[in-house]
């Protein structure tokens, strides 16, 4: 499932030492100092997300309604485990990945290779994150913002859509906390959610090519809208109440 992945992948976590709201690109786009694992680690919500990836804004605004992961430290040094949680068609997902700090970025591999970098924000309890990441042989960027809060200001979502801007990436997809998050399903065994791990750590180089094709196609987008309409239609016993 598209979005899936591209949530999963474009993962960003809380950043030290922020400074008041900035105005200029210069330093609206400036990397910051990762200083150690420990600060990325809790419950995050993404509240927004833009990526030049052909049609995700559509898919998104179409299918995605809200998204939060929690993550915490791994046994092996500088990585992170991370468990997302995102609500799409009325149903629950989860998806868990590990990610390595490596030279002040964020580095996963599986299902396909992606690293990010912390940039600059004037919001005190979020972090922005850029994304540079490659599908099949096409390279694409992005840019999320996160927030330990479901929600937050107006000022907080102008400056991250300036940034969005500077870095000449398509306009944000919002997401909308109104709709509701899923359950931590760490915390109940009555939850519903449909664990896509396997199917992520399953993925070749021939599925991640095939997506790649169907993302540079020109009725990709309508193609992807209508596998996962089908999906959606597919799974009535787990619709959430």
């Amino acid at each position: 499932m598209m979005e899936c992945v591209h949530v999963a992948v474009v993962f960003s976590l809380l950043s030290l030492g922020q400074s008041a709201p900035a105005t200029n690109c210069e330093s609206l786009i400036q990397p910051i100092q990762i200083n150690g694992r420990d600060q990325l680690l809790g419950r995050w919500t993404i509240i927004a997300e833009s990526t030049d990836m052909p049609g995700s804004r559509v898919l998104s605004k179409m299918f995605m309604g809200t998204s939060w992961l929690s993550s915490t430290a791994a046994t092996q040094q500088n990585v992170i485990t991370t468990s997302q949680n995102q609500k799409m068609f009325g149903l629950c997902f989860s998806l868990t990945y590990n990610m390595t700090l490596e030279n002040n970025a964020l580095v996963l591999v599986i299902p396909y290779p992606s690293t990010a970098f912390l940039l600059n924000t004037g919001c005190p309890d979020c972090m922005v994150v850029f994304t540079n990441y490659t599908i099949g042989r096409s390279l694409y960027k992005g840019l999320q913002l996160l927030s330990r809060r479901p929600k937050v200001s107006a000022a907080e979502l102008e400056e991250y859509k300036k940034q969005v801007e500077c870095l000449n990436l398509p306009a944000a997809a919002i997401l909308d906390p109104e709709k509701g998050f899923c359950p931590d399903p760490a915390l109940s065994k009555d939850t519903k959610s449909i664990d896509l791990t396997s199917s992520f750590n399953s993925m070749g180089s021939d599925d991640v090519n095939l997506l790649d094709k169907i993302l540079k196609s020109g009725n990709g987008v309508k193609l992807l809208t209508e596998m996962l309409s089908m999906i959606s239609r597919s799974l009535p016993s787990l619709q959430l109440q």
